[in-house]
């Protein structure tokens, strides 16, 4: 009797386990999107908006592009990553080979990267103080919601039910927690009166720059195999 029930309780873990079985995606593009609202209180009328990484993919190899903050359309730098390593890139250099660059060129970790997509394995602060708030619609995607209240910021946090994992994400143990991927986050200053909103956002395509890259990387390590 003990045996049986001890083979009912592993068939129903691995059914779990199989339910929440993770997706890798191969190929795409995530651009990280914050506006900023200043004044917050009596309204969102000054606002500025920051796009601060395009982030471009194919399995395990990532190429950033770091916009220009003052013109958006402009990268001021340009970044090679793989694993937890990551390269600095010329941009005025065209044929970038990445197996060289990284044969060449001394790494800098992604947790000591300062620019463009911020990498971190901290905690939210405050996290196991947050309060579960009922699901809500943006943008027609439905998104699961909980909230941090401090005497310093008020903040929201929006996750996307998805089985799907993307190469970047804002915090990885929220998304473990709540089976999805964190897209938005919303904090207000009360201090300063500044109202920040944070998003992640999907795509299918690469940038022409990160595209003319992986290319032509792809076709020299066809060309090696052959």
């Amino acid at each position: 009797m003990k045996q049986k029930l001890i083979f009912l309780l592993t068939a129903f873990l691995l059914t779990i386990v199989s339910c929440h079985k993770e997706i890798v995606s191969e190929k795409g593009g995530i651009d990280l999107i914050s506006n900023v609202y200043f004044d917050a209180s009596k309204g969102l009328d000054q606002m500025e908006s920051f796009h601060l990484s395009k982030i471009n993919y194919s399995q395990n190899q990532l190429i950033e592009l770091v916009p220009d903050t003052a013109f958006p359309d402009v990268n001021k730098q340009l970044y090679y990553i793989q694993d937890s390593s990551c390269y600095q890139l010329d941009q005025s250099q065209n044929n970038i080979i990445f197996s060289e660059v990284s044969q060449k060129q001394k790494p800098l970790s992604i947790w000591n990267k300062k620019t463009g997509a911020i990498f971190s394995k901290d905690w939210i602060l405050n996290y196991r103080n947050r309060r579960n708030l009922s699901d809500t619609v943006l943008f027609n995607k439905k998104y699961k919601r909980f909230e941090i209240n401090s005497p310093w910021n008020y903040t929201r946090f929006y996750v996307y039910p998805t089985d799907t994992i993307l190469p970047y994400s804002f915090y990885k143990h929220v998304e473990n927690d709540y089976h999805g991927r964190l897209e938005r986050i919303d904090s207000y200053n009360k201090k300063s009166d500044i109202f920040v909103t944070l998003q992640l956002l999907p795509r299918k395509n690469w940038d022409d720059q990160a595209k003319e890259l992986f290319d032509f990387n792809h076709f020299v390590t066809n060309r090696k195999s052959n």
